[in-house]
């Protein structure tokens, strides 16, 4: 994958994102997206007109979160999902530092905005 998780693009201020918005913010295909709603009981697209999948911020956060675990610890979708379920929860520092560059990221955005 092109970005680490620490490159990308910060998550606007918005209620719901389609899969492609997904797609997009977290640096992968929305095939994938769907595969992981079938792998991760956490991840769950709302459904509405037409069967589209729209998300929550909640979820673009879990799918960072999952993308991190697959693609940069190398975790198998077995393992991402045991450490996503709490079974194998521990201290994990490197998490916390890219949640909290993505808020600081998007506050620095949205003081930006009030400025101008």
């Amino acid at each position: 994958m092109a970005a680490q998780a620490d490159e990308l693009p910060p998550i606007p201020n918005r209620i719901y994102f389609t899969i492609g918005d997904v797609a997009r913010l977290c640096d992968v295909q929305p095939h994938v997206l769907r595969y992981w709603e079938r792998e991760f009981p956490q991840l769950s697209a709302i459904k509405r007109r037409g069967n589209r999948r729209y998300y929550e911020r909640k979820d673009v956060m879990l799918v960072r979160q999952i993308r991190s675990l697959l693609y940069e610890h190398l975790y198998t979708i077995a393992g991402a999902r045991k450490r996503l379920s709490g079974e194998d929860m521990k201290e994990d520092t490197t998490q916390s530092k890219i949640v909290v560059k993505q808020l600081i990221g998007e506050l620095e955005e949205v003081l930006r905005d009030l400025r101008s």
